[in-house]
């Protein structure tokens, strides 16, 4: 679900998986109800509760989780992740409708106004997972079962998601990218944040800068590489 630059890892709970069973058994008997009878009622009743509950469950740890980055954290960076370009492969499409990439960003944008922490939105164009965290060196081709990222310039070994959330880390950090919330963020939390009324995110690409920053605790990434 998402990867921390500090290491920190939170895996993707897969509420809709571990439902599946028995969401499929209360389809399997719909199904074989006569449509518009009690009996079909009271089953498509059924089906309607299971999905409630698997939406309850990921709003509930969404909550968490944003409640604690936004409390723990004064910056946070995020990547644009293309979801509609990644639910288009079958293998990962289930798991990541399940993670409800959306509905984070959402919170993180509203809660971070509460808190006074700064979100940043890093441009989904950026090569995070190709771009070798020590050296700044852009691999060509990364295949997305390789899960450790090997460097070919400076012998780099690290996870491949920890490498891609220091690269958000430090591209979030760059004064060209923009708050999530569309202005300037203020650290004292006794006080409101600034805002302006328009949300801004980047549209431009810009992957000029040379990264080569250790991991932090002041950014975090959500990703499924």
């Amino acid at each position: 679900l998402a990867a921390l630059s500090d290491g920190t890892t939170i895996a993707n709970p897969r509420h809709m998986g571990k439902s599946l069973r028995r969401l499929a058994r209360a389809q399997r008997t719909l199904s074989r109800r006569e449509k518009g009878s009690n009996r079909w009622r009271k089953a498509g009743a059924r089906v309607q509760r299971i999905h409630a509950r698997i939406a309850a469950q990921r709003r509930d740890g969404l909550h968490k989780l944003t409640d604690m980055l936004t409390r723990a954290y004064r910056d946070i960076s995020i990547e644009d992740l293309n979801v509609e370009g990644m639910v288009r492969n079958h293998r990962l499409a289930r798991a990541v409708s399940d993670c409800g990439f959306a509905e984070l960003r959402r919170q993180l944008a509203y809660k971070s106004a509460r808190t006074g922490a700064a979100v940043h939105i890093v441009d989904r164009w950026y090569p995070s997972s190709k771009t070798c965290s020590n050296c700044g060196t852009v691999k060509a081709k990364l295949s997305l079962n390789e899960r450790t990222y090997r460097c070919d310039a400076c012998g780099l070994r690290i996870d491949r998601d920890l490498n891609a959330a220091i690269n958000i880390m430090v591209a979030g950090s760059a004064p060209e990218t923009l708050n999530a919330r569309g202005g300037d963020a203020r650290h004292d939390r006794r006080e409101p944040a600034a805002q302006t009324p328009t949300k801004r995110e980047p549209s431009s690409q810009n992957n000029g800068m040379r990264l080569g920053a250790g991991p932090g605790n002041e950014a975090m990434q959500t990703t499924t590489n």
